[in-house]
């Protein structure tokens, strides 16, 4: 998982992460924890979130 510069650290994202692995701090942190399912990607109204496959 990658965050694009479109991000705006509006924590959409994190709400909707089941891992907690995104924090937010100006703009979102993906953390180590993260499973890469792809559910932060689906709900960021930015779409700053570019899943890896």
């Amino acid at each position: 998982m990658k965050i694009g510069k479109t991000c705006v650290g509006c924590a959409q994202c994190a709400t909707f992460c089941k891992t907690d692995a995104i924090k937010v701090k100006g703009k979102a942190l993906i953390m180590d924890v993260c499973i890469e399912c792809g559910i932060c990607a689906e709900y960021c109204p930015m779409k700053a979130i570019e899943v890896s496959i």
